[in-house]
């Protein structure tokens, strides 16, 4: 799994580049398209590193952008390595395009710091959890049990060995532990995975209690903060942070955008018990669970 995944941040890395190339051309998306006859929608999406790349439009962009010799070969050189297939491939529509690019990034970070303000994290669910929030999905019963196996699939990298599994710093909110399923069982049991998940090494949970009042993460809603490893003295792909919604995502990579979160984070940590007191309260919630 973890070598499949290798090939969404070469999608990444040679999207920004060829976006920087075409801005530096003085090239907008659409003038592109049209000297290319490519659609909008598919330079777009090369630029934003949602699929493999054809060598053969790689060289096209680079000729329409002037890219000198040296970089071309850098460029297709990076194409060749977005034609990898991770297993969430295999799930086929079980797993939307725009969460596939979650997949492989989530898999190549080497630190997630994740904020959820409306249920248990999908690193952290357990199956009984999982059927829960997916029992009300429209679609067919197996797209239902396909995406749950997604995600308990997506687990084993908080075990891996090689690489390193990634750090996973987790603030909930109060809330997330006390809306309930139907199901009482499973959610003691959902609780009690929450505090065998802290027991790992490289797990932190720590609960944002309601006393705590209004704060910006609030305004900024369940979001996920990405750090990737370096190699060679320099991070291979710039911090991400990772919103979604209900038919889509947003992949914020800017300088400001990612101050912006980093500053939403540290105010959550400063609001959020600590380690110990955050068991406390879960415990506390599955006693509450136990005496219904």
């Amino acid at each position: 799994m973890v070598d499949e995944a290798v090939s969404t941040v070469p999608r990444r890395q040679l999207g920004r580049l060829l976006r920087e190339a075409r801005r530096e051309a003085g090239i907008t998306l659409d003038g592109a398209a049209a000297a290319l006859e490519y659609s909008r929608q598919k330079i777009w999406r090369i630029e934003s590193g949602l699929g493999p790349v054809r060598t053969l439009d790689v060289k096209a962009m680079c000729d329409l952008y002037s890219v000198p010799p040296a970089m071309v070969g850098v460029l297709t050189g990076l194409a060749a390595e977005t034609k990898a297939r991770g297993w969430w491939h295999a799930y086929g529509d079980t797993v939307p395009q725009w969460f596939e690019l979650f997949v492989g990034l989530e898999a190549s970070a080497s630190r997630l710091r994740s904020y959820d303000e409306a249920l248990v994290p999908g690193l952290l669910q357990t199956e009984g959890y999982a059927r829960a929030v997916n029992q009300h999905w429209s679609r067919s019963d197996d797209d239902r049990e396909r995406a749950i196996e997604v995600r308990l699939q997506r687990q084993s990298l908080l075990r891996r060995r090689l690489p390193p599994a990634p750090q996973l710093d987790v603030v909930l909110s109060e809330a997330v532990l006390r809306r309930t399923i139907r199901d009482r069982h499973a959610m003691i049991d959902q609780l009690r995975h929450l505090l065998a998940a802290d027991d790992l090494p490289n797990v932190s949970i720590r609960v944002l209690p309601l006393a705590a009042g209004p704060h910006r993460g609030a305004e900024a809603g369940t979001f996920v903060i990405l750090d990737f490893p370096h190699s060679k003295g320099r991070q291979a792909e710039p911090p991400t942070v990772y919103s979604e919604s209900l038919t889509g995502a947003a992949y914020l990579d800017k300088p400001d955008e990612l101050a912006a979160y980093d500053w939403v984070w540290s105010g959550l940590e400063t609001l959020a018990l600590d380690g110990g007191q955050s068991k406390e309260m879960i415990s506390q919630i599955i006693g509450e669970i136990h005496d219904e």
